[in-house]
Parts: C-alpha cells; structure tokens; sequence
C-alpha cells in the first residue's frame, strides 16, 4: 500500500537526526542495524529505508563483516510503511522509474535486492511484522521469531499487497487466508508455514539470533556467497522473483479500486489512527484487539 509516495529531488541525508537506525557490531564478523522508530512502531519511512539499504551495502562490502542482522527496537520489528505523514521532504531513496505502480516496484525491488547480497541477513522478528515490516522481513535470508510475534498484511482489508510473497513462503492455503481475511500469524505459524526458520522466547531473541549469527560467521564469505546464491537461484528458476514482480501490476490496480480511495480519503479527513480503528473493528485485532 503505497503512502503517497513524493518524487523530486530531495534526497535522504543518510546519518542525519533524529537516529532512526543503530548499527553496531555485537559480536566478531556480526554487523547488527537496529530500526529505530520505536514510538511510530518502526514505521518504514523513506529515511529509515534508506539508511537501512546503506547500512547493508556497507556491510556487503566490509571484509570484517561476515552476517548481518536487522532488529527492531521497542515493542515490535516493524507495523510496516509510514502512512502518518513521516515522508515530507523525502524522496522514495533510491530511482525507480516512474508510471503505474511506481511505488510498489520501489519497494518489491528494494527488499528484493537483499537477495543479491554476498552475505546472509538475518531477521530478528518479535511483537508486530506487518505488511511493509513483512515485506523486509521476508527480503532477509533468515527469519527468527519470537513465539507471540504476529506477522500479516491487514492492509488487504482496503488495498493490495505491494509485494506478493504470501504463496511462495506460506503456501497456498495460508496464503489465501491471510490475503481475504487480513489476519495474522504468531510466530509459532510462521515457522510451521516455512515463512521463519524458529521460534524462541522473546526474551531469549537476541542471545538466539547472535548463536546462529555466530554459526554463520564461521564459514568464510566466498563460500557461504556461493551458497547462498545457489539458494536463490534455485527459487529464480522456479519463478519466484517473477511471480513477485508481476504482482506489483495488481497493487498498482487496487489503488484504482473504490475501496481504497474511499480509505484514502478517510485517513486524509479522520486521520490515519481513526481509520485504522474503523477498518479493523469488525475483526477485533491490531488497534481494536485490546
């Protein structure tokens, strides 16, 4: 779901403040990013995106740097895209060209990139995962949860899905479920769907993640690169990049739709947290759950 995305020429100023990402390295060849927008609930606005595809370049290239890691700090990973006027003044940070679906062929291609890194990243998921949040957590080559994490898209009560990983990584069924009903999973679902590798206490996430993190980092780079490209080769061909890619055409599509542009207007006029509230009161979760 696209948030009215700006074009222009006003680029990101990587560093600047406020810190909307901690980058640190907690352990030998760990190089960890930290999403830091805890009061928005790690909202991914054109900055935080950016820094965090900077961060991760730097690593690639940083022969110190073996795995990388992206966190979020707070309650949760990330509830997905800044809708809440968080861009202003902010181009989208890097060109995608401009026409239909500009806005989710920028972000499918952004967490799509991660894949063509050298070295594996690792998503360290607890509290929300949703929609945009999902979407960089699934671009990540491993997923560790925690048991209570909830991940989905309740943007498809209003709108379509700007990346389309929900069949490849959950399997149809689950899938269909969660795109028709905008419901989420716990993180114990995801790992039984194949969506994330495992689940372990919240409290114990970080100390987990570091352990597998260390594994990784054992084996030097050009050979975990090579592995992890045959991985990705191995869905390449099965067409999963571009299944992908073809479902940006229906998110661009489902702007069109009335009920979107109907949400639209309503999060212009009531502002976004009342719209949400309204959107999912017939369901009873996210903001309405209690």
């Amino acid at each position: 779901m696209a948030p009215q995305a700006e074009s222009g020429g006003n680029v990101p100023a990587l560093g600047s403040a406020p810190e909307v990402l901690i980058v640190d390295d907690p352990a030998p060849h760990v190089r960890r990013l930290t999403l830091n927008r805890p009061e928005k609930r790690n909202a991914l606005s054109h900055q935080l995106r950016a820094e965090i595809m900077h961060a991760l370049q730097q690593a690639d290239q940083d022969p110190e740097v073996r795995v990388m890691i992206v966190r979020g700090a707070g309650t949760c990973f990330s509830a997905g895209y800044d809708l809440g006027g968080g861009n202003e003044g902010v181009d989208m940070p890097h060109f995608t060209a401009e026409g239909e679906g500009q806005w989710p062929r920028h972000v499918t291609e952004t967490w799509m990139s991660i894949w063509d890194l050298a070295k594996p990243v690792i998503a360290q998921v607890h509290g929300y995962c949703l929609a945009g949040g999902s979407e960089l957590a699934t671009g990540c080559d491993l997923v560790y949860v925690a048991h209570d994490a909830k991940m989905g898209y309740p943007a498809v009560r209003f709108g379509v899905p700007d990346m389309h990983f929900h069949a490849w990584m959950l399997g149809m069924r689950a899938a269909m479920e969660m795109m028709v009903t905008g419901d989420s999973i716990s993180g114990d679902e995801a790992v039984r769907l194949g969506w994330a590798n495992r689940a372990f206490d919240e409290a114990d996430l970080d100390d987990e993640v570091l352990a597998v993190a260390g594994r990784v980092a054992n084996i030097p780079t050009d050979i975990v690169s090579l592995n992890k490209r045959a991985v990705h080769r191995g869905m390449d061909t099965m067409g999963m990049r571009t299944a992908i890619r073809q479902g940006t055409e229906l998110c661009a599509m489902g702007t069109k739709a009335a009920t979107f542009t109907e949400f639209i207007d309503k999060m212009r006029d009531e502002g976004l947290t009342q719209a949400l509230a309204e959107r999912d009161a017939p369901f009873g979760d996210y903001r309405t759950g209690g």
